[in-house]
């Protein structure tokens, strides 16, 4: 099976700082991936790289069989599906859902003069519906809240059918209502045998939907640990890469939790 995505030897400097530090990674067309991390670990200059938003310094990248150096990043880009906080700000807040998602089709925020046909229109309301969020389709983006942004944006990233699902931070600020309801979202693609190879970034693992099937954990730009999530979740890994001791625990529906060990522990 191709590989979607492929580091070799990858780092990214600034001013004299390494970013990531030689990084080798590699992502299949079936595997769901999450990026763990402390604040300044290297996981969203990996997702940046990963999106064809950033080139490597030294090492190389290859992103659905293309090298990022040697290939149209506006083209490529457009089989990659993005969410972030930043692309967030650029969604009119008076831009009603179901535009907020077809016009992904045009690669562009807010309806303007481009048409679009009734097969985009049936997609967005079958995104929509997929995730849970038909019923919001005629509300205004900037009514929404935070969980609900967070849905529609998922929504937005797939209406391209994109080979590359890329997810930075999407947990970030929500409540814990919000959460869970994100994560069942994220659950539900994960285990779609249709849905596109997915990379999930986030600083917590609660965060870690049911069916993603492997981790990597970065600390100081370097890779601590990286495979099959069920191995790679350890005590010890976890612990070098958030700097602390910590006690993680596994529940039956394959959720996570982690906290700091104490001396009763």
């Amino acid at each position: 099976m191709a590989a979607v995505l492929e580091f070799k030897d990858v780092s990214v400097r600034r001013d004299g700082t390494a970013l990531l530090d030689s990084v080798n990674w590699s992502v299949e067309e079936d595997e769901r991936w999450v990026i763990l991390g402390r604040n300044g670990a290297g996981k969203t200059t990996l997702l940046q790289l990963s999106s064809g938003l950033m080139h490597p310094s030294s090492g190389a990248v290859s992103i659905l069989g293309e090298s990022l150096g040697r290939t149209d990043v506006s083209e490529l880009r457009t089989r990659i599906g993005l969410t972030s906080a930043a692309l967030a700000e650029l969604i009119p807040g008076n831009e009603c859902v179901r535009d907020v998602v077809v016009t992904a089709s045009y690669g562009v925020m807010g309806r303007w003069r481009e048409e679009y046909d009734e097969l985009d229109h049936e997609r967005s309301d079958s995104l929509l519906q997929e995730i849970g969020i038909r019923h919001l389709g005629d509300r205004l983006f900037g009514t929404l809240s935070e969980g609900e942004r967070k849905r529609v944006q998922i929504a937005r990233a797939l209406m391209t059918d994109p080979e590359l699902l890329l997810l930075d931070e999407p947990a970030a600020g929500l409540d814990l209502g919000g959460r869970e309801d994100l994560v069942s979202t994220l659950s539900t693609l994960a285990y779609d045998p249709d849905s596109p190879a997915t990379v999930l970034v986030s600083h917590h693992v609660e965060e870690i939907p049911p069916g993603f099937t492997h981790g990597l954990m970065l600390r100081g730009g370097q890779a601590i640990a990286q495979g099959l999530l069920h191995e790679v979740m350890t005590v010890e890994n976890l612990s070098a890469t958030f700097g602390l001791p910590l006690v993680v625990e596994r529940t039956d529906d394959g959720r996570y939790a982690a906290r700091r060990r104490t001396h009763r522990a």
